[in-house]
């Protein structure tokens, strides 16, 4: 019988990367080879392609390397991505434990959700805030166990034409 593979977190051992980084990152690998994950992720750290920020976009300049995600702005989340193949490293190992093929896998689903925050915390004169933290979950798939969506047509039905009364 086929072993499913569970979501699950894996506990940093320094959980301080900025949450909505990290969401971005995460984002940008989902349904994609763990492999090719891992060598999008070692170009962002040395800046030849970036990530696009989406959501949390405010502040963030704008990249002619983000038109490959069709999207203007990006950046390069030095921490996220350093932090990101560790678990990439985690769920492949994990993979192997349960005889799965480690070519073939896909992240098929990744979620990043903020850290609760630590008590005997407190905000700091001129704005300044002590570091949000991030608990990322990731869950890869074998690839042929990945359904793939179904491309919707962007043509717009025809409206019924009306008919002239005379």
């Amino acid at each position: 019988p086929a072993l499913k593979m569970v979501c699950y977190s894996l506990d940093p051992e320094n959980p301080t990367k900025s949450c909505k980084t990290t969401r971005e990152t995460a984002q940008a690998i989902e349904g994609v080879h763990i492999w090719k994950a891992t060598k999008y992720l070692k170009d962002v750290t040395l800046k030849r392609q970036c990530v696009p920020f989406r959501p949390y976009n405010g502040g963030v300049g704008r990249g002619a390397q983000a038109k490959q995600w069709s999207w203007t702005q990006g950046r390069w989340p030095k921490k996220s991505a350093e932090f990101l193949p560790h678990m990439l490293k985690n769920a492949e190992s994990n993979a192997e434990l349960k005889d799965l093929a480690v070519d073939s896998l896909v992240i098929e689903h990744i979620q990043v959700n903020r850290a609760p925050k630590m008590r005997r915390r407190t905000d700091r004169a001129y704005g300044r805030i002590n570091p949000y933290m991030s608990s990322p979950q990731i869950g890869p798939k074998p690839e042929e166990e990945v359904a793939q969506k179904k491309k919707l047509s962007q043509k717009k039905p025809k409206k019924p034409k009306r008919m002239a009364r005379g």
